[in-house]
């Protein structure tokens, strides 16, 4: 599941219900946590959205982006919940004494996925461009330092990691539309 970086006419690209909550379930996740509501509430909240969406989304005439629309019902949504919510000071006490700060289910399956998916990306590099790639933009290295590790030309590691750049990027597209 991923948001959209392009929104297309929804009219004609989002028919359904389920391709709207399939498209946009990790977009509400996220803005009802930026919009301050607790972990423990995400799962109501975002059932909530998506009711809401579930009963209005005929009406939605594509005027504005979606994304704009599932905000303004979301952040409605989560001052609703803030407000009917309000755990005593005794709750809150208790809640900080059992509060599990590791990751959801949720999360800890959307990390798993993106970990994968970018294993089975980087298998397909070239090994001296996979290389450089990893070297530079995941472990944070400067190309001096890579260049002096593979004892190889600097100019060396900035062409082999502009080439593992492009094809990463391709791939990636290539597997966000499921192909």
């Amino acid at each position: 599941m991923s948001t959209p970086d392009h929104e297309q006419d929804v009219s004609s690209a989002l028919t359904s219900f389920d391709e709207v909550y399939d498209r946009y379930v990790v977009f509400v996740w996220r803005t009802l946590r930026a919009l301050g509501l607790p972990d423990a509430a995400l799962e109501d909240a975002v059932q909530d959205v998506f009711i809401v969406v579930h009963r209005r989304l005929h009406e939605f005439e594509g005027r504005a982006k979606l994304t704009s629309w599932l905000f303004a019902i979301a952040r409605r949504v989560a001052k609703n919940h803030r407000r009917t919510r309000q755990p005593s000071s005794e709750l809150r006490d208790v809640e900080e004494q059992v509060r599990d700060d590791g990751p959801t289910p949720y999360e800890a399956v959307v990390q798993t996925e993106a970990v994968a998916l970018l294993e089975r990306i980087l298998d397909r590099l070239d090994d001296k461009q996979r290389v450089c790639f990893v070297l530079m933009d995941i472990e944070q290295m400067t190309a001096e330092e890579v260049a002096s590790l593979l004892e190889i030309n600097v100019h060396t590691v900035y062409s082999r990691r502009r080439l593992a750049r492009l094809e990463f990027n391709r791939l990636a597209a290539h597997y966000g539309r499921g192909e």
